[in-house]
């Protein structure tokens, strides 16, 4: 039977152990990515035990167990919209196979790429939380009741819109925790805070308004409409072009606040919006597997650009590329058929394919 003093040991153990978690990357929750769906990812012992959550956020999954589900499947949502925004980059949000840094060490470093990420995480749990809710998941919330009234363009306000106030505050609590309690005295919690709230933004400046009409054969006498969240797909592109335009940023003191100002003194400061970084990314070119970077080599690029990112000269870095012919298999001579379909036949082609050279 185990002693008092060894149970002690063993619970400070444990919380060395959350807070060592804590301590390295603010998107490790990303991690729950990894756990079986047919695993829960809640309850008082479930959370303790689940990998990647800071102290506070095991917290907030023992109070709100029920919302966990959602986060599990924001994980799912950012991993594959960073891989599909990123998928002609050098950095293609490759994953790592094991552990809970899901990307690796690239996000261990204040740039351009882990703000993407930031921002991409924080607005993927507003969303997930939000559908939970509109779809009756949860039983904190559900639909949105306040929009009422007339709008000015003369529709009625009615329908279920969605609640992303609730899903905004909830993102607020679980992805900003670990960066609240490092303090804001600092560079890169102060760069986390800022992109986290950029990747909300980017849903609330985006939402759009479906509409239902009523009438005597369809004439639409009378419409009503509701508020509903921009597809996720619109969210990553509308962040990938704030990942285009970011503004690398120093920490500067004003008075007793620390403040994020851009490096370069004719840059505008970064507005609400924008993404902020402090560091440099590295080129990505070579094999790094500490740092989770894979490097290009086999990489298929584009041959025919030269100035795009997936162009073979930018994304195969020194090495160049080599170039081969190989058979492919194509969907050809596809014809509608009454109803309702469309028959293809298939037709193998020698194409030219582009690869980057080890």
């Amino acid at each position: 039977m185990p002693t008092v003093s060894s149970v002690n040991h063993t619970g400070r153990r444990l919380l060395l152990l959350l807070w060592a978690t804590h301590l390295t990357m603010a998107t490790n929750w990303l991690s729950l990515v990894r756990v079986p769906r047919s695993r829960p990812v809640s309850g008082p012992e479930v959370c303790v035990r689940l990998r990647g959550l800071s102290v506070g956020q095991v917290g907030v999954c023992r109070a709100r167990e029920e919302v966990m589900e959602s986060v599990r499947r924001a994980a799912e949502m950012v991993i594959d919209e960073c891989q599909h925004q990123f998928r002609n980059r050098r950095w293609n949000c490759s994953t790592t196979p094991r552990g809970v840094n899901v990307f690796g060490r690239v996000m261990n470093q204040g740039t351009r790429e882990a703000a993407f990420v930031h921002a991409l995480s924080s607005a993927a749990v507003a969303v997930a939380v939000t559908r939970g809710c509109s779809r009756g998941e949860l039983e904190r919330c559900g639909c949105d009741r306040k929009v009422r009234g007339v709008s000015p363009e003369g529709f009625q306000w009615s329908g279920c819109s969605d609640n992303l106030s609730y899903g905004v505050a909830f993102s607020q609590t679980f992805v900003d925790e670990p960066e609240r309690v490092k303090g804001t005295s600092s560079g890169r919690p102060l760069m986390n805070i800022h992109n986290n709230e950029a990747g909300r933004k980017a849903i609330l400046h985006n939402m759009q308004v479906e509409c239902k009409c009523h009438g005597v054969s369809g004439s639409c006498e009378l419409r009503t409409c509701w508020k509903v969240m921009p597809p996720f797909r619109r969210v990553g592109a509308v962040l990938k072009e704030r990942f285009d335009g970011a503004t690398e940023v120093r920490l500067t003191r004003i008075g007793s606040r620390a403040a994020l100002l851009p490096k370069d003194p004719d840059v505008k400061p970064p507005a609400a919006r924008d993404l902020v970084y402090l560091a440099a990314s590295p080129d990505f070119c070579r094999l790094d597997p500490e740092n989770g970077i894979l490097g290009t080599a086999g990489r298929r690029c584009n041959g025919t650009s030269r100035l795009a990112p997936d162009g073979c000269e930018l994304l195969c870095c020194g090495p160049g590329f080599r170039s081969g012919r190989a058979e492919v298999v194509q969907r050809c001579s596809c014809k509608f058929s009454w109803c309702c379909s469309v028959r293809c036949q298939q037709c193998r082609n020698t194409v030219l394919i582009h690869t980057c050279r080890e």
